[in-house]
C-alpha cells in the first residue's frame, strides 16, 4: 500500500535534555502513514545499513493522511496522525517503557489533512476539509484539549 506521509524522530532521545545522565542519541528512525490505515515505525540497522520495520500502530479505520513526530524534550515521545476517518490520534510512548505506544483519539466533523507540532512540541495544529486550523494542548491530566480554532 502507498505511503502518504513520513516524519523523522527527533535527534535527541525523549528526556535526554532534562536528564542528569543523558544517554546516547536516539537511533535513526521515522514513522510513515498510508493507505493501509496504519502507522509504521522504521529503525535504522547499522549492520545492514538499511531501515527495517520495527512497529506497526493500528487505530485508524481509513487512510492516514499525515503523521508528525513531536520534537519533545520531555520524558515522553509523541506522534500525531491525521486520517480520512475524521480522527486524529496522538500516540504517546514514555521513556520508561519505550516501544509501548498508547493513543488518544480526537474526533472531528470533517476529513483531516495535516498535523503539525509547535517547535517546542507542546501544541498540535490540525487542519482538514473545513478550512479551519485547530490548536490542541495536553492538560495536566494527560488529556488533549482544543485551545483555539482559526478560520481561513
Amino acid at each position: 500500500m502507498g505511503v502518504n506521509s513520513i516524519s523523522w524522530a527527533p535527534a535527541a532521545s525523549p528526556g535526554s535534555l532534562i536528564s542528569a545522565n543523558p544517554g546516547p542519541g536516539q537511533q535513526r528512525r521515522f514513522v510513515t502513514g498510508g493507505s493501509d490505515n496504519l502507522l509504521k515505525i522504521w529503525d535504522y540497522n547499522s549492520e545492514t545499513k538499511s531501515y527495517n520495520l520495527s512497529q506497526t500502530l493500528e487505530g485508524h479505520s481509513d487512510w492516514v493522511r499525515d503523521v508528525a513526530w513531536s520534537p519533545s524534550i520531555l520524558s515522553k515521545s509523541y506522534i500525531a496522525s491525521a486520517s480520512q476517518d475524521k480522527t486524529v490520534r496522538i500516540w504517546t510512548s514514555d521513556v520508561s517503557n519505550p516501544g509501548q505506544w498508547a493513543s488518544q483519539q480526537l474526533e472531528f466533523d470533517t476529513v483531516l489533512w495535516r498535523v503539525s507540532w509547535s517547535p517546542s512540541g507542546n501544541i498540535l495544529a490540525v487542519s482538514g476539509g473545513d478550512n479551519k486550523v485547530s490548536l490542541w494542548k495536553e492538560n495536566l491530566k494527560g488529556q488533549w484539549e482544543k485551545v483555539k480554532d482559526i478560520e481561513e
